[in-house]
């Protein structure tokens, strides 16, 4: 709120404004020109009123609004600084945080191709040994098949020509020649059966061990599918067993 002594230098500037522009009106003009001809002590006198009344306020206010205005410049330039700043640390930190996540990604994408991998080459291992293991299995079969069948036979030929023999023995004696007939015949029946007996025997043991190797080859493949579902997805689960075929 201004003071009675400033409000009083402020109606002395008007005043003397006032006076300033009755000396001009009033003063005598050149001819020929717009100029005019205006006392120069009275209007340098006024002009030092005017000066001399301005109060002193405008002079700090002035200097306040140039503070102000300096102040405004410096935190905009501040500002304009941090927020550069700030972008290219928000950028640095984007990429740093893009590239460890394609670094984390190719990782994982890694450690899963060689698991699955792995689990591949195990499925694999797994089913050449079961392979290995059922084509041993078979020819130990069919090894003891012929070894009993060539015993069958051995014995059905050995029981043969102790008929003949017995059967020429006899051949003079009637009834001693039917027994022997008889007794050759039965002897031939008891070899073809005990035959068919060790062949039947040689079958069911070959077929109750391949029996048992599919079984185990069926679960041991069954197992590696599950293991390839979980590391692949269901199209690796869907897929086709292994079938192995003599």
């Amino acid at each position: 709120m201004a003071t009675t002594g400033e409000g009083s230098d402020v109606y002395r500037v008007f005043e003397a404004l006032d006076e300033l522009v009755t000396i001009v009106e009033e003063a005598r003009g050149v001819p020929m020109t717009s100029g005019c001809v205006v006392p120069r002590g009275d209007v340098l006198e006024l002009l030092d009123d005017v000066r001399d009344a301005i109060p002193g306020e405008l002079d700090d206010a002035q200097d306040v609004l140039d503070h102000r205005d300096e102040l405004i410049g410096k935190a905009q330039h501040e500002l304009d600084t941090a927020t550069s700043k700030a972008r290219s640390d928000a950028d640095r930190i984007v990429g740093e945080a893009q590239h460890e996540a394609e670094r984390m990604l190719s990782e994982a994408r890694a450690r899963a191709e060689r698991m699955v991998a792995e689990a591949e080459d195990q499925a694999q291992r797994t089913v050449v040994t079961g392979r290995q293991e059922y084509e041993d299995l078979v020819g130990r079969a069919h090894a003891e098949a012929d070894r009993m069948i060539q015993a069958g036979r051995a014995g059905y030929e050995r029981a043969i020509e102790e008929g003949r023999a017995e059967q020429s023995r006899l051949v003079d004696q009637t009834e001693v020649v039917r027994a022997a007939h008889a007794e050759s015949a039965r002897v031939v029946e008891s070899a073809q059966t005990e035959s068919m007996r060790l062949r039947g025997e040689c079958d069911a043991y070959v077929d109750g061990k391949l029996a048992d190797f599919e079984d185990l080859l069926a679960h041991t493949l069954r197992s590696v599918g599950k293991g390839r579902s979980h590391l692949r997805g269901p199209a690796v689960a869907g897929a086709a067993p292994f079938d192995y075929h003599d």
